[in-house]
């Protein structure tokens, strides 16, 4: 034991040393005696004091021992005293305990005392009617009650607690009486009316149980509209539609009746003036559901809009003076019944008769976050009751839009198409306007009144005279083509050999094209629109029962119809000359001149038609572009065909061939901007069809002004120039030479020994890759044709 308590001490010591760093060697962990000792014996001659620091040390061992001896005293006593503290601190606890206890029975002394005192108070008001009082006191009696929850097993306690339940029942039976006397019930005399005791009454009964409350309400409210029950009976003249506002002017008289009277007498958290207003409304759709069902016959279009009208247009007051805190939340919660700063958000929506607001409503579409008009609670809370008689009001849209687009049919024969020349020409149909203004009169009506199955049937019906108006006023007065009646005559081809123009479009007709186009467009756009806002508008789950997609590809037909008729006209103009170039006996040309007359003939034809074209279709300049690159792709294959027609062409007529294919590439290259004062550079897409395809025929007639001997040399420079493995257009090439049968299939033999060999893994006949010739490459080569032209001239 001593052994240990030595350690403890020696412990201690160690951690003095750690706390209180010794400069003293001995205290080093690292301590060397050899070291040390010759630290203090450095010399011979210091070995003399010997005797002195041998004591000194013998010193400093007994006084290490002493202190050492005085640890270990010390922590001999510490058990001791920490078990008298222990002791100290359990009194102090007891203490703490007993204080706690003392205090809680003190204030539960309290309590029971302002509990028994609140209860024999509560019970004596209650005898008084002494109501302003009471409201205080019994709040106060059920918070001090509720501290006695546990202690209810106690039979005191238990006898207060019941003495409390029946005052309240008392007061909830009191009340109530006093109610029933003020406002006696319909058929009596009404003895009373507001009064403070009936103001306090209500504070009271807010403390009661809520059923109370809500008893006290239930009564007041059948008791102020038992005049209306009886004035609007379903037997009433003035029950039917036709006279509906007197019923919301009678609510709004009853309303400022009871602000005037009654308004202070209710606290205002009880928002007693919406209560009355929503309880007319739930009245007022059960009674109009109710005559309706039973007077459906009468009921026409007109009477039932206006009914519907002023239905939602006094749906829309209430969501300006309440917020609606009744309809959604239980008894007592307050919301301050204050007015919406917005008007009704469906009078936001309303169409003006020229149409202006379209496009308003279509940027709401586009940023519908934006224009979102604030919700109305009340939206529906009467005029729903309508919504099983919207038949009627669907059927007749359905008569009038099948009306309009006749009308449109007849105004369009009577009017006739845009005038070439004016304004009107090549701009949209104004009919189609007028159809999507109403389209969307109709579709904020039918959200108005219904945003489910109405509204699909509303699609349904949209869906239907899109594709009339598809049908009947774009389509329908499309100008017929001479291939639709048949093809080209010989009689055109005569005119055109004569010198006279071939049978076309007038210009007319042009822009009747143009502007059916551009309505196409427009009805395009306006059509996903139209879908996009019929989803903004419908119930979540129909969202996907809208959809338009098919009217929106019937006028993508109608725009790719158009560009088509017009690409055929032009074509058709310009047949007659090719014609007549396949026709000319160019082995006879002696001499290279101007442009021969067939290309003359198809500039004219391009430089009447494309400016009418360009300028009718200014608003829609892509279809243009279309209308421009579908010309040239037809154009083009038919020119090379032509040219494959002409036989035997000597040196002579392959280069006057050659010059009249380079005015025409110059012309083609030049098609969008012919005859306009802006000239805009044609897209690339565009130039590069032009390039490629009038290269190819300059090449052809390359091929032909080469000679054919000899042939090893002909053959590959045709593969070089045309990259074209096809045997047929070989042949058609050796037959523009003149070169007889026999010198062909010489030459068609070695054509295919010459051939490069395909690719392994393909499939198909020989094929060519060759690169399109770049800018600078066809600059250079024109300047050479235009030099070799003039040397020759």
């Amino acid at each position: 034991m001593q052994e240990k308590e030595q350690e403890n001490a020696v412990g201690e010591l160690a951690e003095n040393r750690t706390v209180f760093p010794s400069q003293d060697p001995l205290d080093r962990a690292d301590f060397n005696a050899v070291e040390y000792i010759n630290t203090l014996f450095p010399t011979e001659q210091s070995l003399a004091n010997i005797d002195d620091v041998v004591n000194k040390i013998r010193l400093k061992i007994r006084c290490l021992d002493d202190n050492i001896r005085t640890v270990v005293r010390g922590q001999t006593n510490v058990g001791q005293d920490g078990r008298q503290v222990k002791e100290i601190t359990r009194d102090i606890k007891q203490l703490d305990h007993a204080k706690r206890h003392l205090t809680t029975s003190i204030t539960t002394l309290n309590h029971l005392h302002m509990l028994a005192g609140g209860v024999d108070s509560l019970e004596a008001m209650t005898r008084k009617r002494q109501y302003g009082e009471v409201a205080n006191l019994l709040q106060g009696v059920v918070n001090v009650l509720e501290h006695f929850h546990k202690y209810m097993g106690i039979p005191q306690i238990r006898q207060l607690s019941e003495r409390v339940k029946v005052a309240q029942s008392e007061l909830g039976t009191q009340i109530l009486a006093d109610f029933e006397e003020a406002f006696p019930a319909q058929g009596s005399k009404r003895a009373g009316g507001p009064s403070n005791v009936l103001r306090d009454a209500c504070l009271v009964a807010n403390v009661l149980d809520p059923r109370i409350k809500q008893e006290i309400i239930k009564k007041f409210i059948r008791q102020h509209l038992s005049e209306y029950m009886v004035l609007f009976q379903e037997n009433q003249d003035v029950a039917w539609l036709d006279k509906i506002d007197r019923r919301y002017a009678w609510i709004k008289r009853q309303l400022v009746d009871y602000e005037e009277k009654y308004g202070r007498m209710f606290p205002e958290e009880w928002c007693m003036t919406e209560r009355i207003a929503v309880e007319f409304c739930h009245i007022t759709r059960t009674e109009l559901a109710k005559v309706m069902r039973t007077r459906a016959k009468e009921i026409e279009v007109k009477l039932l809009l206006f009914a519907i009208q002023r239905t939602t247009n006094f749906e829309g007051l209430l969501a300006k003076r309440f917020s609606g805190c009744t309809l959604t939340d239980g008894p007592g919660v307050k919301k301050p019944e204050t007015p919406l700063e917005s008007t009704n958000p469906f009078l936001e929506d309303e169409i003006g008769e020229d149409g202006s607001e379209m496009e308003e409503d279509l940027d709401r579409v586009r940023h519908p976050k934006k224009h979102k008009a604030p919700d109305n609670p009340f939206h529906g809370i009467i005029s729903k009751c309508f919504e099983s008689h919207l038949y009627v009001y669907i059927e007749s849209q359905d008569k009038n839009l099948g009306e309009m687009i006749d009308r449109f049919v007849s105004d369009f024969r009577a009017q006739g198409p845009p005038k070439a020349g004016t304004e009107d020409g090549g701009a949209v149909l104004p009919s189609c306007a007028d159809l999507f203004v109403y389209y969307k009169k109709c579709m904020v009506q039918c959200s108005q009144l219904s945003t489910g199955e109405p509204m699909i049937a509303f699609t349904t019906i949209f869906q239907k005279y899109l594709r009339e108006y598809a049908w009947k006023i774009l389509s329908g007065n499309l100008p017929k083509t001479s291939s639709n009646s048949g093809g080209l005559t010989i009689k055109s081809l005569l005119q055109e050999k004569e010198g006279s123009e071939a049978a076309k479009f007038t210009v007319e007709e042009l822009c009747l094209i143009c502007s059916i186009l551009s309505t196409a467009e427009y009805c395009l756009a306006t059509t996903q629109q139209l879908e996009e806002k019929l989803k903004e508008k419908v119930d979540k789950n129909l969202v996907e029962r809208i959809n338009l997609t098919g009217e929106m590809d019937t006028f993508s037909n109608v725009i790719s119809n158009s560009i088509q008729l017009l690409v055929q006209d032009l074509d058709a103009a310009c047949d007659p000359a090719l014609t007549a170039m396949s026709k000319m006996p160019w082995q006879s040309v002696e001499h290279v001149g101007d442009q021969s007359p067939y290309v003359t003939s198809v500039i004219m034809h391009i430089k009447q038609n494309v400016p009418i074209i360009r300028d009718n279709l200014a608003s829609t300049r892509k279809y243009f572009t279309q209308f421009c690159i579908k010309f040239t792709n037809s154009f083009i294959p038919k020119f090379i065909n032509h040219l494959f027609r002409c036989k035997t062409i000597s040196m002579v007529g392959a280069e006057q061939l050659l010059l009249d294919t380079h005015s025409l590439k110059t012309v083609l290259l030049d098609l969008p901007s012919i005859g306009s004062q802006v000239v805009r550079k044609a897209p690339a897409s565009y130039t590069k069809i032009v390039v490629k395809g009038m290269t190819r025929a300059e090449m052809i007639l390359k091929v032909v002004m080469a000679p054919h001997e000899p042939s090893v040399v002909f053959v590959d420079n045709y593969i070089k120039l045309l990259a074209d493995g096809n045997p047929e257009t070989f042949q058609k090439t050796l037959d523009m030479k003149g070169l007889k049968r026999s010198e062909q299939s010489s030459m068609l033999e070695l054509f295919r020994q010459r051939l490069p060999t395909p690719p392994s893994g393909t499939d198909g006949g020989p094929s060519l890759s060759f690169s399109t010739p770049t800018p600078e490459q066809e600059n250079s080569r024109i300047r050479k044709l235009e030099k070799l032209i003039k040397k020759r001239l």
